[in-house]
């Protein structure tokens, strides 16, 4: 029972991370209809911004390590965005007219672009970062066979998961920011006759998704303590399948999807082969998907005539 425990805890830590990741594609493509393929890579970059904030902290003298975290995740979430922002000013905006094959290649030779930028500048080596938040909680007795551990760090992912949820949604239902989102997503057209800036919620709405990416890479910098320039590929096609899980469009299906591959994941490693968890997990999508296409709490779309 206490192996059970602690894979759960693990599952429902990675699933965070994955949920993070899957907002940024669920946003996008709730807002213009196409899936940013290249986000997978601006969280592998937010990641590297995360390693090179840390060295620079030590290179400064910062030994305060909540202040380091607080201007390595601002920083961070700051830089990635302007990589966020140059994806859809290049790869997205001249081509939002054209027809939708076009604006998906054009990403995936933007995440192939900032995959071998990445390998270019900081090399193809593994980059290591040692442990910088220790400690947990024992939850379980001391004469137990298997101890079941929560760090503080999966503690500290798991509430800043939720605080980010708890925030992007009172954005989008509160804020005239989401306002515009939801107009724009329902008729692009009409809500640009209305007066809405159409490009710039979309820039917005690309940042948005760049500063989530970012946190993540953050946490998996933390929590794994190695980094290369390829997790983006593996990170953002799960991610992606996550949003597909939950229901593309939705971020609290975007958030369901990511715990749910996170736990499969977890769960398979820990009873079977570890070398198929990648399989289980596609496996669930495709099962879910011939059931209910639409994803978990996806809506189906309704044509206006």
């Amino acid at each position: 029972m206490n192996y059970f425990i602690q894979q759960l805890i693990n599952g429902v830590t990675l699933g965070a991370i994955y949920g993070l990741i899957a907002i940024g594609y669920t946003m996008v493509y709730g807002i213009i209809g196409m899936i940013n393929f290249a986000h997978g890579d601006v969280y592998m970059i937010g990641a590297f911004i995360s390693l090179i904030g840390f060295l620079l902290m030590g290179v400064l003298g910062v030994g305060y390590l909540p202040l380091a975290l607080f201007v390595v995740l601002l920083l961070s979430m700051a830089l990635t965005a302007v990589y966020g922002w140059a994806v859809e000013r290049i790869a997205y905006r001249p081509l939002r007219g054209s027809f939708k094959l076009a604006p998906l290649i054009s990403a995936i030779g933007m995440s192939i672009v900032l995959e071998n930028y990445v390998q270019v500048t900081q090399g193809a080596q593994v980059k290591p970062l040692p442990p910088l938040v220790h400690g947990g909680i024992q939850l379980s007795a001391a004469n137990a066979d298997y101890h079941v551990t929560l760090s503080y760090l999966q503690i500290v992912i798991v509430l800043i998961t939720v605080g980010l949820m708890a925030g992007f949604t009172y954005v989008i239902t509160r804020t005239p920011l989401g306002r515009a989102q939801r107009a724009t997503e329902q008729d692009m057209t009409m809500a640009a006759l209305l007066g809405i800036d159409v490009d710039r919620v979309v820039s917005t709405t690309f940042v948005l998704g760049a500063a989530m990416a970012a946190v993540a890479g953050l946490m998996v910098t933390l929590y794994y303590g190695v980094i290369d320039f390829y997790i983006g590929f593996i990170a953002g096609m799960k991610a992606f399948t996550a949003a597909v899980l939950g229901g593309i469009g939705s971020l609290p299906g975007a958030m369901l999807g990511g715990l749910l591959i996170g736990l499969i994941e977890a769960f398979w490693s820990a009873y079977f082969s570890i070398e198929y968890k990648d399989v289980a997990a596609f496996s669930i999508l495709v099962l879910v998907l011939i059931f209910r296409p639409t994803g978990l709490l996806g809506r189906p779309e309704i044509e206006k005539v």
